[in-house]
């Protein structure tokens, strides 16, 4: 660990690029601060994965990160929340962790029909994370919870406004159009990148929400209350390293798909359970 740690990166990762949503926000709200992005995308989606799976993937990523002098944790995706955010504080005891908890108690507050929505993978719905949640701030309205297998893949490549990609959407969406829910919670990171598709399907009498603004402020208090801001600096430019266990160059056209950034993309390699590095450090 750097011996000051208010100049260490913040780790962000996810399974692969919906944690790009949150890092979006994290740059707007913390514009000091450096990054190092994990993209797992050679194990995406998370959900194909059983709880023990997205343990230990969770956890090789995070030593991987504090390896790489990151002062804070933010696991930015949902199901490696659900599954593994208990386990990775109590392993990681050291290091701030910031996770993704579903937004029910904002949607039960702004529904005036009493119907939420949440649009989720299955291994979200299905985690204790997610039943807590439901039972602490949704008991007493009609909540349906709806997985939609196959779009964090139509996201992952690319096809965010493709027909496919909305026909999709549409038979995902029919139980919740159905049931009247006025309000939508995204429950992947990944889902904040089909907004316009959802809209247009929805209507503007359905609100959206997606949590990444709301991380990112946490992020921000988690920080100042461990004194680990960094302060602006003259002689510092804040950078975004990105790394994924996949195919760097198809990672670096979906961030400039998604972000419209040229970010250099370095490649990770797994090697008895544990996250390497297998190139130089290029950053963003």
């Amino acid at each position: 660990m750097t011996p000051n740690r208010s100049m260490g990166p913040i780790g962000v990762f996810d399974s692969g690029v919906g944690g790009l949503s949150v890092l979006r926000a994290l740059w707007k709200h913390l514009p000091n601060e450096r990054f190092y992005y994990v993209a797992d995308s050679l194990h995406c989606p998370y959900a194909d994965h059983n709880l023990e799976e997205i343990q230990a993937l969770s956890l090789g990523i995070a030593e991987h990160l504090i390896a790489m002098e990151a002062k804070a944790i933010v696991v930015a995706c949902n199901t490696a929340s659900a599954s593994a955010l208990a386990a990775l504080r109590a392993h990681l005891v050291d290091t701030p962790i910031v996770g993704m908890v579903p937004a029910l108690k904002s949607a039960v507050g702004l529904s005036r029909q009493r119907a939420v929505g949440v649009l989720a993978t299955q291994a979200t719905i299905d985690g204790d994370l997610y039943r807590q949640v439901h039972e602490q701030f949704a008991s007493d309205v009609k909540v349906i919870a709806q997985a939609c297998p196959g779009l964090v893949e139509q996201i992952e490549a690319g096809h965010t406004s493709s027909p496919d990609t909305e026909a999709l959407l549409r038979g995902c969406l029919a139980p919740i159009i159905a049931a009247r829910a006025d309000v939508l919670v995204l429950g992947c990171t990944h889902y904040p990148f089909v907004m316009p598709m959802l809209r247009k399907i929805l209507g503007p009498q359905v609100q959206l929400l997606e949590p990444s603004d709301a991380v990112a402020r946490q992020t921000s208090r988690v920080l100042a209350a461990h004194g680990l801001m960094a302060a602006a600096s003259a002689d510092s430019v804040p950078d975004t390293v990105f790394a994924t266990t996949g195919d760097p160059v198809a990672f670096q056209r979906t961030l400039f798909s998604l972000l419209g950034v040229d970010g250099v993309a370095r490649g990770l390699c797994w090697q008895q359970g544990r996250l390497l590095q297998s190139e130089p450090h290029p950053s963003f």
